[in-house]
């Protein structure tokens, strides 16, 4: 497998024969070759997240149904799809949404893998799938809402310490009052609607799809990736093994290793695109078409690949 300096090189040969397109080259090279390995459409959806770009540029929102809506428009939908995720999360509504036309799409028949990690949002996307692969190094995090950056639940458990705390001691209400002042008008049953809808939605897709209609299955899973209480943080990474222990239908990604191979070097080459571009977000498939979402602009971008194929 070519590593993080090795496909940094190809990268620069690429340059060197004068291939103004070398990141683009070297990323769909590697790409194809997953699709290659498992005779299966793939998506890559990659953020620039870890790369420092504006939050709001790299989280998942209603403009990736665009980006969705090209990638899939020539692919042979028989072939099922392996979604490549790699994001911090984002909107709950958003997600819904791209779930849903997912599985219009393809149905069941649909497979996350993670090359290092998937959080929130990104996590419900890949619960809504029927397996996901995983390495060592990669992880998924926790489900539970935030509300400006803050837990949905912990707001609420905070609001019910309050209540207990001034029934038993009339004395800290102005302490309590302070803290509770903070919270605008309906703040409370946002957050516990923005809960019962992320939790509704986990379920169902759980339920329907990864747990073949076992719905205890299901709420186990739910209840590991939705407990603030007991995930402490919604930053908290969760490994390959844990997900495993939990009834996550799990792939080991090392239990192949051309594949993994193709997978990792695929990821490095994203890795690389975002710290030599001004990309934020890509979501790209193996016949070469890709959505890219600069700093500024976007744009939808169909590759020549060898064979005249598109």
């Amino acid at each position: 497998m070519p590593n993080w300096k090795e496909v940094l090189a190809e990268i620069q040969d690429e340059n060197k024969k004068g291939n103004k397109s070398s990141l683009d080259t070297v990323r769909r090279k590697y790409l194809t070759k997953i699709s290659e390995k498992t005779g299966r459409n793939v998506i890559a959806y990659y953020s620039g997240w870890l790369q420092g770009r504006n939050p709001a540029d790299v989280i998942v929102n209603d403009k990736d149904k665009n980006a969705f809506m090209v990638n899939i428009h020539k692919l042979d939908r028989k072939k099922g799809l392996d979604l490549i995720l790699h994001t911090p999360g984002g909107d709950l509504a958003a997600t819904e949404s791209i779930v849903d036309y997912l599985h219009s799409i393809f149905g069941k028949d649909i497979r996350a893998i993670i090359p290092q990690i998937s959080m929130s949002a990104g996590t419900l996307i890949a619960l809504s799938c029927k397996e996901i692969m995983m390495g060592k190094q990669s992880n998924l995090g926790p489900i539970d809402p935030q509300m400006g950056g803050v837990a949905c639940q912990a707001v609420l458990d905070e609001f019910e310490q309050a209540k207990k705390d001034i029934r038993a001691n009339p004395s800290s209400a102005p302490l309590w009052q302070v803290i509770i002042s903070k919270y605008h008008p309906t703040f409370l049953g946002g957050c516990q609607h923005a809960i019962d809808w992320s939790e509704k939605l986990a379920e169902d897709w759980l339920t329907r799809n990864m747990c073949g209609g076992d719905g205890a299955k299901a709420k186990k899973i739910l209840k590991e990736f939705s407990d603030h209480k007991t995930q402490k943080s919604h930053a908290r990474h969760i490994s390959k093994a844990k997900c495993s222990d939990i009834g996550v239908s799990i792939i080991d990604m090392e239990a192949d290793n051309e594949l993994q191979d193709h997978i990792l070097t695929t990821h490095h080459a994203f890795m690389h695109t975002f710290s030599q571009s001004r990309a934020s977000k890509i979501v790209e498939n193996q016949i070469g078409v890709a959505y890219i979402e600069n700093e500024a602009v976007q744009m939808a971008m169909p590759i020549q690949l060898p064979g005249g194929q598109k």
